[in-house]
């Protein structure tokens, strides 16, 4: 899908977008004067402050929040944390990146697979209570598609109602994911291509300060650091991992969380403007239905008007040097290495879009040269849909 043409420019599917090193070389510094690199330094303590305080602005009810290595261990720490039998099962949208899954594999439980809303792409409520019809259902773990954001207040009666757990994993949502409820879990990335990047890392946030309690602890092997009358400090207190989040990645968050809404505002503006070029010649293209509730666009996703279209796009893409990927595909229940462990749902929402789904590219230093190539090139896409419906009527 990304091959090269020396006859175009090309145009990469990203670029990360993270701070220089000059903005990191005052947290450097102090974290030498400290001599701590890790084992919740500093660095991770300011940070999580830091990112508490945003999170405090938009929930009515108090929180509590720990980094993590990266939001797939900050998931599985949460499925552990939440103390569930052996083999439980979780509900997942079909349509979502494979760490999701594997997450749930790796705690010991069952992945579920749903169908998503056609609109918004998302596993919703009204979709867990169905599925609930037909499977026993533990915790539902819906995710923030692209970085759109769920409803908590809906989720938050979902759960009232059933009395199940719902983990948010909010990988790509950050400033638009709000735990805006009074009650809310959800899991979030600062990997490199993130719009908070810290290279590597995570954090989960919560209403239940007690899950986010076992999770530090979890992710420090599983050792008490509290005294108390119950247990001794250093003492094993759960069969942990080592998912701590590291001075240096800590670093880089904060010179990213600095300029934040900068480069936030620059991801909307940019967005804004390619989604418009592309309408333009491409009225038949479709986006996610609350795509304009993103804050931080790191993905530009579209759904074309057939399968037919994607590959005619896919091969002038490549043709041109452009890059293109076909995300979250194929859906977790065709994938060898996840489905036999899965229980599948029908998804027929899902499977539409995974025939018709586009990642094109997308970053917030894309100038507007790249942009008119990839508007070039989806012009010469649709064109070729025209001829064909043509040479079809003739």
């Amino acid at each position: 899908m990304n091959a090269t043409c020396s006859s175009f420019p090309g145009v990469p599917l990203l670029i990360p977008d993270l701070p220089a090193a000059n903005a990191l070389l005052p947290y450097l510094q102090r974290m030498d004067q400290a001599k701590q690199y890790s084992n919740f330094g500093p660095l991770v303590r300011e940070l999580e402050e830091a990112l508490l305080r945003r999170f405090h602005i938009h929930s009515p009810a108090p929180l509590t929040l720990s980094t993590v290595a990266n939001a797939t261990l900050g998931l599985e720490l949460v499925l552990s944390a939440l103390e569930l039998p052996a083999h439980s099962r979780v509900l997942l949208p079909s349509l979502t990146f494979v760490a999701t899954a594997t997450a749930v594999l790796r705690a010991g439980h069952i992945p579920v697979l749903a169908d998503v809303d056609p609109e918004s792409w998302l596993l919703t409520p009204e979709i867990a209570r169905q599925a609930l019809k037909n499977v026993a259902i533990d915790v539902v773990m819906p995710v923030a598609a692209f970085g759109a954001p769920h409803s908590m207040a809906d989720w938050q009666t979902f759960q009232q109602e059933t009395g199940i757990p719902v983990v948010i994993d909010a990988a790509a949502a950050f400033g638009s994911q709000w735990l805006d409820a009074f009650t809310g879990t959800a899991v979030f990335s600062m990997h490199a291509t993130k719009s908070l990047p810290a290279g590597e890392g995570g954090f989960v946030v919560s209403s239940d300060a007690g899950l986010i309690a076992r999770v530090r602890q979890l992710s420090n092997f599983g050792i008490n650091l509290d005294p108390g009358p119950q247990l001794s400090v250093g003492v094993l207190a759960r069969i942990g991992s080592n998912a701590k989040m590291s001075e240096y990645h800590a670093a880089v968050g904060l010179a990213s969380l600095e300029v934040w809404e900068t480069r936030a505002a620059l991801r909307r503006t940019r967005y804004a403007d390619f989604c418009r070029a592309l309408v333009d010649v491409a009225p038949g293209l479709r986006w996610q239905s609350n795509v304009h509730d993103i804050s931080a666009p790191t993905l530009l996703c579209v759904q074309l008007p057939s399968h037919a279209d994607r590959e005619n796009l896919e091969k002038v893409c490549a043709e041109r040097g452009i890059g293109t990927r076909r995300w979250y595909q194929p859906l977790l229940g065709r994938m060898l290495s996840v489905a036999p462990h899965c229980v599948c749902l029908p998804t027929p929402n899902a499977t539409v879009l995974a025939s018709e789904m586009l990642g094109l590219p997308f970053f917030p230093q894309m100038d507007d040269e790249q942009m008119k190539i990839v508007v070039a090139a989806v012009t010469e896409a649709m064109d070729l849909r025209i001829a064909a419906s043509s040479r079809r009527l003739a």
